[in-house]
């Protein structure tokens, strides 16, 4: 009896240890789903790809002849207005002077960054070109303003013909001079492509058009400084005392101009016509000391040069043809000469009567 007993007793604790075993492993099977938790429907949150981040990753960076100056602070209104429109790091850097060798060090320090894309302003074409080359043979791309002579460049962006701008300069100063006497010419830089240009182009049509009209001195460099411009006037005025007309190319040669010949008592006997804006020439151009300014909005072109580094970096660089549309004012038709030297249409001449038009 107690051998069946004990029988029986064994038996049921095996019933119980199996019993047992069988309920802790039965949450394993019931959490068996959370072994493929990766494959929830949390884990597509993440993306894919980082293709559409891209973009965004970009760095532009624009190097100007130099920083300071009113000229320059409003292209930096278009590259700012590039960044805010497209979340592109586009900025702007330059050297607090105008010079050459700082300004291409500047640029030579964003090829070992590594940026995206160089836009530039040179002051001298012919410093900047070795450099440039290096940067595209770092896949950097590169575009550039007031430099049709650069060579190593995707694009060179221009406001206008820069004959025609300065044929348009000429036109204005012969009107205001009659036709007849004696005048000179200054350029910001002597390395200044699109200055030189400019003056070259208004020469030329005088030439042309107005033979009672004397340059007595062309190219008088002032640096891009209204006091250089200024001290240069008053010796020029000395040296020729019959000059009555005066052309300045760069934006701070008219009014440097304007100055020294208010301070001499000519003003409207001098007419002074040249490069400039509203809000560097505005007051003379009021008092009638400088006729008038012909320009370009400089942060339309800010703009223009962070987009077509945009364009390229998103491969869309063969829409970059002659006769499309940046969808900017002065440039809804550009023109391409050479596969990559674009002109726009772009001319503002400013005179006492529409000044009110503008606020740059």
């Amino acid at each position: 009896m107690r051998k069946i007993l004990a029988l029986i007793l064994a038996v049921a604790m095996i019933f119980v240890i199996a019993a047992c075993a069988t309920t802790e492993e039965t949450p394993t099977t019931t959490d068996q789903p959370a072994v493929a938790e990766p494959a929830t429907p949390a884990e597509p949150t993440e993306p894919t790809t980082p293709a559409e981040p891209a973009e965004k990753e970009w760095r532009i960076v624009t190097v100007v002849k130099l920083t300071g100056v009113t000229w320059f602070d409003r292209l930096e209104e278009g590259i700012i207005s590039f960044a805010s429109d497209t979340g592109i790091d586009s900025t702007m850097i330059g050297p607090a002077t105008a010079d050459v060798a700082l300004q291409v060090q500047m640029v030579e320090d964003l090829i070992a960054q590594g940026v995206d894309a160089i836009c530039v302003v040179p002051i001298s074409a012919e410093a900047m070109d070795p450099v440039l080359r290096r940067a595209m043979d770092e896949g950097i791309v590169v575009i550039s303003h007031e430099a049709p002579d650069l060579v190593n460049i995707d694009f060179n962006i221009e406001a206008f013909d820069n004959t025609a701008f300065g044929e348009a300069v000429m036109k204005v100063l012969a009107e205001e001079m009659g036709g007849e006497g004696e005048y000179v010419t200054s350029v910001g830089h002597l390395t200044a492509t699109s200055h030189n240009l400019w003056e070259e182009g208004a020469v030329a049509y005088q030439e042309a058009n107005y033979p009672n009209m004397v340059a007595v001195q062309r190219k008088i460099e002032n640096h891009d400084d209204q006091m250089v411009i200024y001290d240069r006037i008053r010796e020029v005025m000395k040296a020729h005392p019959n000059v009555t007309g005066i052309v300045g190319m760069g934006s701070e040669s008219p009014p440097g101009a304007a100055l020294a010949i208010e301070e001499m008592g000519l003003s409207g006997v001098v007419k002074i016509v040249g490069t400039g804006i509203a809000s560097v020439s505005g007051s003379y151009i009021k008092d009638g000391t400088i006729q008038a300014v012909a320009t370009w909005d400089p942060r339309t072109s800010g703009y223009a040069m962070s987009l077509l580094a945009q364009m390229i970096l998103e491969g869309r660089g063969g829409e970059i043809v002659d006769g499309a549309n940046l969808g900017l004012p002065g440039y809804e038709s550009i023109k391409i000469i050479d596969g990559k030297y674009i002109e726009g249409n772009d001319i503002l001449i400013k005179t006492k009567e529409n000044l009110a038009d503008y606020n740059f």
